[in-house]
């Protein structure tokens, strides 16, 4: 989990292949409507989120038997609660980046919809995990590799 620019497929792809099981790409579950809203500058709303948040919970619990990495920027608890509705034992990895860093990755990112001027929209509605939700935030400005180390061990993998 985590905004734009945050690393969440970069870090999903390989902690996917680390532990052994499919990656989702989040994205892939937007609808065009919400794609086209983002990509021309306007936030989505809860409203927008609910039914991406139910089909990609949908995907998940698929996979639920397997384990699986998906990519969801999950900014709010709500939005973490709807998908652990679905998938109880959902595990949250917040990948947390320098407001700074994140604007000049998502500048020099190529064929992604989301425009750098949402980024502060989305640190704006960004809820970091409670402590009582299943999961752990960290440094993503290490590379890849060092966090998908981290992440196998912490897992006991």
């Amino acid at each position: 989990m985590g905004v734009s620019g945050s690393g969440k497929t970069t870090v999903g792809t390989r902690l996917a292949d680390a532990l052994g099981v499919a990656y989702t790409e989040g994205d892939d579950f937007h609808p065009p409507a919400n794609i086209a809203k983002m990509a021309a500058g306007t936030p989505l709303d809860d409203a927008d989120r609910a039914p991406w948040l139910d089909a990609l919970a949908a995907a998940m619990a698929e996979r639920s038997d397997r384990g699986a990495v998906v990519a969801c920027s999950a900014l709010k608890r709500v939005y973490r609660d709807r998908l652990r509705a679905t998938v109880p034992e959902a595990f949250f990895l917040h990948l947390d980046v320098p407001r700074v860093e994140l604007e000049r990755r998502i500048t020099n990112r190529r064929e992604h919809f989301l425009p750098p001027s949402l980024l502060d929209s989305q640190l704006a509605t960004l809820e970091p995990l409670d402590a009582d939700e299943k999961g752990v935030t960290v440094d993503a400005t290490r590379t890849p590799e060092e966090l998908v180390r981290e992440v196998v061990a912490m897992l006991g993998r």
